[in-house]
């Protein structure tokens, strides 16, 4: 979607995917390096980033809506932590290189002629040994109707993923069902890509 039309879906006074992290990300967060600089890429509006930042992590988040960004910055001061926030397309905008301990992303869905493009800046914003998680939901997702894009064209195929991650060493993939109840869009049993790797 535009920026616009994210600014839009954001202004809206509850969160829309909530104010708890990702199960995921969640289950996943001891893997991170104490005291990690992180970047939260497609971040919307801050449930994860502000949860690494109550670990203890200096958390970057990214997002072109500038409304989800602002309600990142009102959720962390009610959690008590600070989250830098940068707008950004990043389906267009370089993130610069060896930035980062590790990054994160979660359910950033984008045209496919983008997406190659948009999983390789997030991969090249960590240093080398850094980890990158993310979670998106599979082409599959299209027949569970519990969340996310309503066309294939902004989903995954596994394949390409395995593709773009294949220089790297791999600490994690799944393909398959989850549970999710994430605001009023994510609504139950869906169908995911897990990926955890080192770089």
């Amino acid at each position: 979607m535009s920026k616009a039309k994210w600014d839009e879906r954001f202004s809206e006074v509850d969160y829309t995917y909530g104010e708890h992290p990702n199960a995921f990300i969640k289950e996943k967060a001891d893997l991170l390096s104490s005291g990690a600089t992180i970047g939260a890429f497609a971040e919307g509006e801050g449930r994860n980033a502000v949860y690494l930042a109550t670990l203890g992590h200096t958390v970057t988040a990214y997002d072109q809506s500038t409304v989800g960004l602002q309600k990142t910055k009102q959720l962390a001061e009610r959690h008590h932590v600070s989250v830098h926030t940068e707008a950004a397309d990043l389906t267009k905008n370089t993130i610069p290189a060896d930035l980062y301990d590790a990054a994160i992303m979660v359910f950033g869905h984008v045209p496919k002629e983008d997406q190659h493009f948009f999983i390789q800046n997030i991969i090249q914003s960590v240093k080398r040994g850094g980890l990158i998680l993310f979670e998106v939901y599979s082409e599959s997702q299209l027949t569970y109707q519990t969340g996310g894009p309503p066309s294939i064209d902004h989903l995954y195929d596994p394949a390409e993923i395995l593709a773009w991650i294949k220089p790297y060493t791999c600490r994690h993939f799944y393909y398959g069902e989850a549970e999710r109840h994430e605001g009023a869009r994510h609504t139950g049993t869906g169908h995911v890509i897990q990926v955890v790797i080192q770089k």
